[in-house]
């Protein structure tokens, strides 16, 4: 039998204390109250700092494809020849889709 080193150990007095009657009047001392919350009104009434940018503009710089570069045909991104794990009828397919 495996045991579980990491697990805390109670001794005899920890297990008499854990008897099933007591574990059940606990259980129904401790009733929780059902709460329900609608999480999208919840989520209506955070506002955090910095989080307008109606005011900002987006400038990226995009390069076109390089010679030492392909689309593979699967997830359609641009990847550098070193990922090109093969190509199918003209298809070229990067090493993360073919594994």
């Amino acid at each position: 039998m495996a045991t579980d080193y990491d697990a805390p150990r109670k001794n005899e007095e920890d297990l008499n204390e854990d008897s099933i009657e007591e574990l059940k009047a606990r259980r129904t001392e401790k009733g929780s109250p059902a709460v329900d919350e609608d999480e999208a009104e919840a989520a209506e009434g955070f506002e955090l700092p910095g989080a307008d940018l109606s005011g900002e503009e987006l400038s990226v710089r995009v390069l076109p494809r390089q010679a030492d570069e392909f689309t593979c045909a699967k997830c359609f991104l641009v990847h550098h020849r070193s990922q090109l794990a093969y190509e199918d009828g003209g298809q070229l397919v990067c090493s993360e889709c073919a594994a």
